[in-house]
């Protein structure tokens, strides 16, 4: 079978041209890599029944001296598989806005009709990604280099940013708008939609980089992957342990090649933010207003 049909019809989770494959017991083995800490040991990670890689963005220090509020931002992967319990564990949170970066297909998939039913501020659009095509020397997955892997991740991330442009725009809406309740930013496995749109965030607030960075690389073996398994166990099989294993993470050099093209194209990522997502001088102000300390 060809490699972008292969791709395509196994792979749940997508960002442009390169699939997003997750499955539990796949350690990421680059040098680039952090792994993360248990969840029961780590204080950013809130453990939901069902959920997958949720945790709280605040405590990070600014290049000023400053500190992000806890509990006002929060990232994650899906929420739709919540249990009752995982449900009403999310509650107590007092979430007023969900930013649902998921695909039309992944939401139709596993559906979401507990938060759109509730009373979280859900909201999320239509649109699809496409495989696309990958070059014929990956014809078999299990010839596949994680070197290879590493580097089809890496141009992918180049396009996140601009092709999220219009859910990046209302995150940042809500994260400046009159809401003033805990704001959660989630797409299927919380690592890559998700983890670009906390870079931006965090950005805006004068985080610096190698902070950011040590946040994106936390979901190396977050909290409640392992639920992926049940979607990807047969697609995952097919490709080398390397190249699984560049899939299934989180590298340095993915989030750099984010920031790297924002760079090139726009001559930094604030005149991104500026241009695309509405967010200059004053939205920046408010921004911090809200979720420094």
């Amino acid at each position: 079978m060809a490699y972008g049909k292969w791709l395509r019809a196994g792979l749940a989770f997508a960002v442009p041209f390169i699939a997003l494959l997750l499955v539990p017991g796949v350690e990421a083995r680059s040098a680039r890599h952090v792994a993360a800490a248990p969840e029961a040991a780590h204080e950013r990670f809130i453990v939901l029944e069902g959920g997958r890689n949720f945790r709280d963005v605040g405590g990070y220090r600014t290049a000023d001296g400053r500190g992000v509020k806890w509990g006002v931002f929060y990232r994650s992967g899906s929420l739709a598989w919540l249990t009752p319990k995982g449900i009403s564990d999310f509650d107590k949170l007092n979430v007023t806005s969900i930013i649902d970066l998921r695909t039309t297909e992944e939401r139709h998939r596993d559906p979401n009709n507990w938060q759109a039913a509730s009373s979280h501020g859900y909201w999320s659009r239509d649109y699809s990604m496409g495989a696309g095509t990958l070059p014929a020397s990956f014809g078999d997955p299990s010839k596949m280099t994680g070197e290879a892997a590493r580097a089809m991740m890496a141009g992918s991330y180049r396009n996140i940013a601009q092709q999220q442009v219009p859910s990046y725009r209302e995150l940042f809406a809500r994260l400046t708008g009159p809401a003033r309740g805990p704001v959660v930013v989630n797409c299927s496995a919380g690592k890559d939609r998700t983890g670009v749109a906390t870079a931006l965030v965090l950005t805006a607030l004068g985080v610096p980089y190698d902070t950011i960075k040590q946040d994106y690389l936390l979901s190396n073996g977050a909290y409640g992957m392992d639920s992926l398994k049940r979607d990807l166990s047969s697609p995952m099989a097919a490709l080398a342990p390397d190249a699984a294993a560049a899939l299934a993470g989180v590298d340095g050099s993915y989030i750099d090649a984010t920031f790297s093209a924002l760079r090139a194209q726009y001559g930094s990522v604030e005149n991104f933010m500026r241009q695309e997502l509405g967010v200059g001088p004053r939205q920046i102000a408010l921004l911090k207003a809200r979720m420094l300390k």
